[in-house]
């Protein structure tokens, strides 16, 4: 029974999924980072259904479907690992000291650079959708639980840069040995299906995420002195978009 505490509490923190109210308290928070992936499932699975359905039953054009796509990771989530992007591409764009850009990360109010990389960061989301045709859903369906699994992982691994917080909270409530391993398979499933579906495309979108979990590490490490919730929400939104590219950009040419 605790399982379903830990995974109502990952849905109701992750996303917009309606799920009884739970205490949050240390038997259901210590294996809830495990079911962050489930949340990049239901995202994948409707971004997949509704991709088919747009693009086998419907005369929509590029624009439409690529609008739709570029929403539904939001409708899902709630936007929430958006706002630690926003806020971490604020800290850095500062150009101060570590103590200041972890400042900038509590900070509720959003900066001229938070709103300019958004706008950059949706514009080249849509256009990379634009670009993607049917062979791409299956793959781009996995990119979600994966980009999870790889946050989950920095959550209860890398040094946390404040002792306090969600995140702190979250890795203090842990079993981090196991939610680790849980993680991990996680990971390895979602990058064995991808492999799979796209051999080629599937291990070059795959290095792309183990190199931008790299640079999150350096730069957590070096810029923050370890990861926040902002970090890993950053990573999440980096890493999606860098899989969505090479899968796309490698589509003509691997594919087929």
């Amino acid at each position: 029974m605790y399982l379903f505490g830990s995974l109502a509490v990952a849905l109701a923190l992750y996303s917009k999924i309606p799920v009884p109210i739970v205490d949050w308290n240390e038997k259901n928070m210590k294996y809830a980072i495990c079911f962050f992936p489930v949340v990049g499932v239901v995202t994948g699975i409707v971004e997949y259904a509704a991709g088919y359905v747009l693009l086998m039953w419907t005369d929509c054009e590029n624009l439409f479907f690529a609008a739709v796509m570029t929403l539904i990771p939001i409708l899902v989530t709630g936007g929430i690992h958006m706002d630690g992007f926003a806020d971490t591409v604020d800290a850095l764009s500062s150009c101060g000291d570590r103590q200041k850009k972890l400042e900038i990360l509590k900070d509720p109010h959003t900066g001229a650079f938070a709103i300019i990389w958004l706008c950059a960061y949706y514009l080249m989301n849509a256009a990379l959708w634009g670009e993607a045709d049917i062979s791409v859903l299956p793959a781009a369906a996995l990119i979600f639980p994966i980009s999870r699994a790889l946050s989950g992982i920095s959550i209860v691994s890398f040094r946390a840069a404040k002792s306090s917080g969600l995140l702190r909270t979250f890795q203090n409530g842990a079993q981090k040995r196991r939610t680790r391993i849980v993680l991990i398979i996680w990971a390895a499933a979602g990058a064995a299906a991808m492999i799979m579906l796209c051999p080629a495309p599937g291990i070059l979108a795959l290095t792309a995420a183990l190199l931008v979990f790299w640079h999150y590490y350096k730069l957590s490490k070096k810029q923050f002195g370890g990861t926040t919730g902002d970090l890993a929400g950053y990573f999440l939104q980096v890493c999606e978009l860098s899989m969505l590219a090479v899968l796309v950009l490698t589509d003509g040419c691997l594919w087929r």
